[in-house]
């Protein structure tokens, strides 16, 4: 039995350590604090409990030793629980109380130490906390008591310092803080950064002056930086190319999530909202499977989705299975389907369409309906490749390997759309998708999609279409979104472009 104290970093999912990922995705239990992203809940294993313990200001919260006595109860109970608290369980965290309790108590425990937001939100923000010839040290300081009489924190031993002085859930004694310091020494001049959401797509950093930080609004949660580096603004989170959008995704959940993690890297903060989902195809996969059996019999085997490769390949034993049979390959990510599994492409088009394939695609060697092809698509699928091939005098067989079929959308994840600035599209059947299910009328200012085919659906359903990628890729399609933010800015929080 044992509980395990894990540092969920300041907000950024991608700065949660491995150990605690790798816990997450064990757990059996996750007891969080209010303010843990809910990206890096999402990481917790399907089915875990999810337990919010978190204090807030607006409604009762659990009191500390309630906190103690639940994790006490869980670990007796056994199977894995992870605490997981904000930043780092030992500074400011209450963790050090959370192990004594569970030492006293006999449960096992673990401590797994997180990136706290007194080093990560400065630095995001562009600002080191020690800088040869400005700051030689940091204190990290709580600004909870700062008005109290008998503040624990010695104000005046911070003024008289040459250290950076990070506070930590100090913004509403912000006034009071700059007062103590000023009044022991600190010149009013001293530079402040004050980062609100540090770390998140929503980071929003202010500069000022301790004269002034009184007067500054400021939400919580923030981290207040006082120093001469809070004046430096090197290289930030802020300066990413798509920092401040939030971009929709609507590719099935299986190719989404990494569109998501691509947007996130340039700073967007992504909803994914999947419309369509991956099933069989109607006959259960029984054509896949029988075509599979007979690959060698083919002079090419043509896979016109990753979709499609991916299906194809869980229905063959290995790549022996195509014998002498070329394969041809849409674009490169169904290549990189094949790669995987030891089958290289032997056609992929500089185009990454089916009408560039098909214009890519050799004709038979012998003569006229001389040569066979299997094609596997998707149930419903376009008849561009089939009817060129067999205009080039191949007999083609078609097999479907998959079906795309909308999804389910819940009310409250629709709701996610408030506020969105953009929303991506990769294939004609997710904008119909996405328009079945949240109305035209929810659609979001910037329409961005994957071609030309997608552009065309999406103004026949009377969008605007703002961006479209110059590659049929989500790497291009990125790519497009944030060369068209460089020149747009960073987006207010505007309405949806609906019909007409």
């Amino acid at each position: 039995m044992t509980v395990y104290l894990v540092g969920a970093g300041p907000g950024d999912p991608a700065l949660l350590t491995m150990r605690g990922a790798e816990l997450l995705a064990a757990a059996d239990v996750v007891v969080h604090d209010r303010l843990v992203d809910a990206r890096v809940l999402a990481l917790a294993r399907p089915g875990a409990r999810l337990v919010d313990v978190g204090k807030s200001a607006t409604s009762a919260s659990p009191a500390q030793a309630d906190v103690d006595e639940l994790l006490v109860t869980l670990g007796r109970a056994g199977g894995t629980v992870v605490r997981l608290k904000g930043g780092d369980p030992y500074l400011f965290g209450r963790g050090g109380e959370e192990a004594a309790a569970l030492r006293d108590a006999g449960v096992g425990y673990e401590v797994v130490p997180g990136v706290s937001a007194a080093i990560a939100v400065p630095a995001y923000a562009g600002v080191p906390v020690t800088h040869r010839g400005a700051s030689s040290g940091v204190a990290v300081v709580t600004g909870h008591d700062a008005a109290a009489t008998s503040s624990p924190v010695d104000w005046e031993l911070l003024a008289r310092s040459r250290c950076t002085v990070v506070v930590l859930m100090g913004v509403a004694a912000r006034a009071e803080i700059a007062r103590r310091l000023v009044a022991a020494g600190r010149d009013r001049a001293t530079p402040v950064l004050v980062v609100e959401r540090g770390t998140t797509p929503e980071q929003r950093s202010r500069r000022t002056t301790l004269a002034e930080l009184g007067e500054l609004e400021v939400a919580s949660p923030a981290t207040i930086v006082v120093g001469e580096v809070a004046g430096m603004h090197l290289a930030s989170y802020e300066e990413r190319a798509l920092f401040g959008w939030r971009v929709v995704v609507t590719r099935a959940a299986e190719q989404g999530a990494a569109l998501a993690r691509r947007l996130e890297s340039l700073g967007a903060r992504s909803v994914e909202l999947p419309v369509l989902q991956i099933a069989d195809p109607h006959d259960g996969g029984a054509a896949l499977r029988d075509a599979a059996s007979r690959l060698a019999g083919f002079d090419w085997v043509v896979l016109a989705s990753a979709n499609a490769a991916s299906r194809l390949l869980g229905a063959v034993r290995d790549a022996r299975s195509f014998g002498p049979a070329k394969v041809a390959a849409v674009g490169p990510a169904t290549a990189e389907v094949l790669s995987l599994r030891g089958v290289v492409a032997d056609l992929v088009p500089a185009r990454y369409t089916g009408e560039a394939l098909a214009a890519a695609f050799p004709p038979p060697a012998g003569g006229a309906s001389a040569g066979r092809v299997l094609l596997a698509c998707a149930a419903v699928a376009r008849d561009v490749v089939p009817d060129a091939l067999r205009e080039l005098g191949w007999q083609v067989e078609i097999v479907a390997a998959y079906a795309t079929v909308p999804a389910e959308v819940a009310a409250e994840r629709l709701r996610e759309l408030d506020g969105a600035d953009a929303v991506t599209f990769a294939s004609p059947s997710a904008v119909a998708a996405f328009l079945a299910a949240a109305g035209a009328g929810r659609v979001p200012p910037v329409v961005a999609t994957i071609g030309p085919v997608t552009s065309a659906a999406a103004r026949a359903a009377g969008l605007e279409v703002t961006v479209e990628a110059a590659e049929h890729t989500a790497e291009a399609l990125v790519a497009a979104l944030a060369a068209h933010a460089a020149v747009a800015g960073r987006p207010g929080r505007r309405g949806p472009q609906g019909r007409g």
